[in-house]
């Protein structure tokens, strides 16, 4: 197991057994100091049960200290997932809209039956003034998720991102070098990654059980199209800087008129904000896929362009033989950010919503539990995506969504991506992370972020 920390001054520090004498003493300081406070006051000080962690709460000392970052709809999910957690507080939100602002110091508030959570509308501001902050949780559109991950663990914080984590190969490549520069601890949303269906299926494809595997599909969103829109909405008013930040709002994008539409999620579709269907749910499945064929360190190496707005049907080639084909329908799953492996002896599909998975033969059924639990027992992985998190900021240790299987499985997101806006097959060199021979699909492996926000 595992060993869990504790916060001293600020920093988790190991508390194994070789730490037990060094903890009593932290927690016989902390005591004393309170005491010694309390002994200089005329009248008698009542600690509060919660400062000490009595009646079964963690103390100060122990909890991981949160904010949020652009808490919307899903967002809120996220919020409410994380919420329950002992170990975790969260102190703050930060958003270029008022009313989301308003409406997450509200749901703080009452979890924590306080007045206590702060706002800030910039997101510069926040981070200089945090510094107690040990983590945040980034739930913005796709434009801010890398540059606001990267400038929170800059300034020594560990990060959820929401997906798709990177609007490009650059950007996921930022986020890899930021969080090893600085240490930091790193889950992107791929949540599924920690759900004990999708981890079965994992399972069975990459330890053998469905023979070799040869060919993996991936769900891609029924909505929008890999072919983008390039314009933009019409001029409406811009409102008063409180209310929405325009400029907070847009962040490293373009500069774009202001448009009501988009603050209020009509931002998809649109080449500025997005990365098209295939990013949608590709951020969740091809992450999925890679993971069953021992690929999550690596991308697809050869694209084959299909000849419909939405890349359904385009087969992705990896390295080591298999293929991944994108499919945007039900044709082998029901419900959503659905994946099936196809091995010589057998296959296996599920999707959100399913009690169990679907397999070619029922025996292979019989050993679920078994599955899981081995898997548990190898990797020390929760079946909670956010518990893996917490733990990991308290361990130091990697999340089983960490930013190298973020950028490797979103680098093959954009080279799909790239494939059917250039209409053409191409080849990419997953060791140089750059196309093969072809300059004009290498540009379209980053973007020109508009100053100051930029990485």
């Amino acid at each position: 197991m595992h060993s869990q920390n504790r916060k001293v001054n600020g920093i988790f520090v190991n508390s194994n057994k070789n730490n037990s004498s060094s903890e009593g003493l932290n927690r016989r300081k902390f005591l004393n100091r309170l005491a010694v406070f309390a002994g200089t006051l005329a009248a008698p000080v009542i600690i509060p049960a919660t400062a000490i962690g009595r009646n079964g709460r963690v103390p100060p000392s122990e909890r991981i200290i949160m904010a949020g970052l652009g808490i919307g709809g899903r967002g809120s999910s996220d919020l409410n997932w994380m919420l329950p957690e002992p170990d975790v507080q969260f102190v703050a939100v930060c958003d270029a809209k008022r009313t989301s602002r308003e409406n997450v110091k509200r749901i703080i508030d009452s979890r924590y039956g306080n007045n206590d959570c702060k706002t800030y509308r910039d997101i510069r501001d926040f981070l200089a003034e945090r510094t107690d902050i040990d983590g945040v949780l980034i739930a913005t559109g796709d434009r801010w998720h890398a540059l606001a991950s990267i400038m929170a663990m800059r300034s020594g914080k560990d990060v959820y991102s929401e997906k798709p984590s990177c609007m490009t190969i650059a950007e996921g490549k930022g986020v890899v070098e930021t969080a090893r520069r600085y240490g930091r601890i790193y889950q992107t949303g791929t949540q599924r990654l920690s759900e004990a269906n999708f981890v079965f299926a994992i399972e069975l494809a990459r330890s053998g059980r469905l023979g070799k595997i040869h060919t993996v599909y991936a769900h891609i969103a029924p909505w929008d199209a890999a072919e983008m829109r390039y314009d933009w909405l019409p001029a409406e008013p811009e409102p008063p800087k409180d209310e929405v930040d325009w400029d907070q709002w847009l962040g490293p994008c373009p500069w774009r008129p202001y448009n009501s539409s988009y603050v209020r999620g009509g931002w998809r579709g649109f080449y500025d904000f997005h990365t098209s269907c295939i990013g949608e749910w590709g951020a969740h499945t091809f992450a999925q896929a890679q993971a069953g064929i021992n690929a999550l360190d690596t991308s697809g190496v050869y694209y084959e362009y299909v000849n419909n707005p939405t890349g359904d049907g385009m087969t992705v080639h990896f390295a080591n033989g298999v293929k991944m084909i994108l499919s945007r329908g039900d044709k082998y799953w029901r419900g959503s950010c659905g994946m099936r492996f196809d091995g010589t002896e057998g296959w296996v599909a599920v999707a959100d919503g399913y009690s169990k998975p679907e397999v070619s033969n029922p025996a292979l059924l019989s050993d679920f539990r078994k599955i899981v639990q081995e898997y548990q027992t190898r990797t020390q992985r929760p079946m909670s995506h956010v518990r893996d998190l917490f733990d990991c900021i308290k361990s130091r240790r990697q999340t089983v969504a960490n930013p190298v299987v973020m950028h490797r499985s979103m680098t093959t997101v954009h080279c799909a991506n790239i494939c059917m806006w250039l209409k053409r097959n191409m080849r990419f060199d997953t060791e140089k992370e750059e196309f093969i021979n072809d300059p004009e699909a290498n540009k379209l492996r980053s973007r020109a972020m508009r100053e100051p926000w930029i990485i």
